[in-house]
């Protein structure tokens, strides 16, 4: 069963017993990065889309991210490659930390992961990592330590949608697939979870999904 846009279509009966939510963090455990680093940029004396233009539409930003991303690149050597593609005249210590300072916690979402371990639920995080050091997103953010299980592609040497990402997932949870929800809100980190039997949910940004999200896994969500 997936659900595209917060809207539930169901593949044969919607009775689940689910024992595990799998989160991917940015984009889900938090609020809107993308808004956030345009502002950023403009403090900084950038244009509003340089830090979604380096990393996403050049070649070498492309690269770096995703070297960063498996741990083939440590962040420290990514922020000073980085800095002066996105034209920064600093040497571009702690430059992700910087970019990512007034990023802050879902609220709801973070909710909906104490709720499933309140009920009994395990939780794991699925992230595809930009570093772990000098800046620590999970743990500046207090999200380590709402998951049961910790699955980071920095650590992995793999990301997804790699489909043993979510195999190691499932392994370390205990669990298959059909046991498991994974929210993401990138679509192609779906069809893979999806292929192993877990249900999916897209978070495109639509109100309501941790709520949504909370129903399906038969919780009664406390007031973030």
């Amino acid at each position: 069963m997936n659900w595209e846009g917060g809207s539930r279509v169901a593949n044969g009966s919607d009775a689940r017993n689910y024992q595990a939510l799998i989160l991917d963090f940015a984009g889900v455990l938090t609020e809107d990065v993308l808004g956030t680093h345009r502002a950023w940029c403009v403090a900084n004396g950038l244009e509003p889309e340089a830090w979604r233009h380096t990393l996403n539409d050049t070649s070498e930003g492309r690269s770096l991210y995703a070297a960063l991303e498996i741990g083939a690149l440590t962040q420290a050597e990514w922020n000073r490659r980085t800095a002066p593609l996105l034209g920064l005249a600093d040497d571009g210590t702690n430059l992700m930390g910087r970019a990512w300072a007034a990023v802050q916690p879902a609220a709801d979402m973070v909710q909906l992961a104490r709720d499933a371990r309140a009920a009994g639920l395990l939780v794991a995080l699925l992230s595809n990592s930009f570093g772990l050091d000098p800046f620590n997103p999970y743990a500046s953010m207090g999200i380590w330590d709402l998951c049961d299980v910790h699955v980071i592609s920095e650590t992995e040497g793999i990301a997804k949608p790699d489909p043993a990402i979510y195999r190691r997932t499932l392994d370390r949870l205990g669990l298959p697939g059909e046991a498991c929800v994974f929210v993401d809100d990138h679509p192609v980190n779906l069809p893979p979870a999806a292929a192993l039997g877990i249900t999916t949910v897209h978070a495109d940004g639509s109100p309501g999904i941790a709520a949504r999200v909370a129903e399906l896994l038969g919780l009664c969500q406390a007031a973030a």
